[in-house]
């Protein structure tokens, strides 16, 4: 019999995302609840402790509330919300992240999925550090660009409202610019940070596709010539992997405009990392990915795998 996962909050923006890209599959059963008793909360305790693994696709005081509920279970679970990402118990679910994650993962009884801005900046910015290309203390800034799928149902209704003018703004919007955003805390933690970067994160005219770009002054980087280093420092560490790949080091002169398209790959779980260097010294790391591919419902799903015990890219595209 197929080990049975239940997806909790359903109806979310990556819970539809996950169930897409699980359909189909024989070697597992997807329990679902009828429309009418999704939010009933004895049902889905009841759902919750039939699972053997459950996905929370749901508002981080919800997936706090589902955990609570399965404290005394054997049920494993992971958690895509934000809630347990920094949480004493929880084993972050970024695979790539350093040598036997996969591992801890693997057999782990509470996963947190990583956030999408998260796994795009700790996937650049984890290998320098651990290098000594990059201080743990160093002080840069982080501007990323996201799909309005990135912020959820509210936000997919205002930027699709036919009545609004959103659709056809000609240029991207920032937000959160006053706030200290969600992702900040893991963006330290599993980066090996100090000191908060300043993240500046901004919506654009599109539903899916991220763009981050870790911008680095020269005068933080531990010598001249450091962006050579940094490349070939990322390009060992990824070598080998499925969904991450290292693009060839190039002069910040030799793109257009469609080099750092923030839609390249969506539709699939693969995330891109380029290093860019200039003449001043300066070095800015570019990472693409599908907010929802590999920054939400693909990592959710590598995790699941490996959760699993089965190859971690069975069912996701590349």
């Amino acid at each position: 019999m197929p080990p049975r996962i239940f997806i909790d909050g359903q109806a979310g923006t990556t819970a539809l995302r996950i169930r897409d890209w699980l359909a189909g599959r024989d070697d597992l059963e997807v329990m679902l609840l009828p429309e009418e008793l999704r939010k009933d909360p004895a049902m889905r305790q009841k759902t919750l402790r039939d699972a053997e693994i459950v996905l929370l696709c749901l508002p981080d005081d919800a997936a706090k509330e589902a955990a609570a509920w399965l404290a005394d279970s054997r049920v494993r679970i992971l958690d895509a919300s934000t809630a347990h990402r920094v949480a004493d118990g929880w084993v972050y679910g970024l695979p790539e992240l350093t040598s036997g994650q996969r591992e801890r993962i693997a057999q782990a009884r509470r996963v947190a999925n990583p956030g999408c801005y998260s796994s795009a900046v700790i996937l650049l910015v984890r290998p320098l550090v651990d290098a000594g290309l990059i201080a743990a203390d160093a002080a840069f800034s982080v501007h990323a660009l996201s799909g309005y799928s990135g912020g959820g149902r509210s936000m997919i209704e205002r930027w699709e409202n036919p009545t609004g003018l959103l659709r056809n703004l000609p240029y991207e919007a920032p937000y959160s610019v006053g706030k200290l955003h969600k992702h900040i805390p893991e963006i330290m933690r599993w980066s090996g940070l100090t000191n908060e970067p300043q993240f500046i994160p901004a919506v654009g005219p599109f539903r899916c596709g991220m763009r981050v770009q870790v911008m680095i002054p020269a005068k933080v980087l531990p010598k001249s010539g450091a962006g050579r280093a940094m490349f070939e420092t990322l390009a060992a560490r990824y070598s080998g992997e499925a969904f991450v790949q290292v693009e060839p080091l190039r002069d910040a002169n030799d793109t257009d405009e469609f080099t750092f398209d923030p839609q390249a790959h969506n539709d699939t779980n693969r995330i891109s990392l380029h290093v860019l260097t200039h003449p001043s010294g300066h070095v800015v790391l570019v990472a693409r990915l599908d907010n929802l591919g590999k920054g939400a419902a693909g990592v959710a799903i590598q995790n699941l795998n490996l959760m699993l015990g089965v190859p971690e890219k069975t069912g996701l595209p590349v």
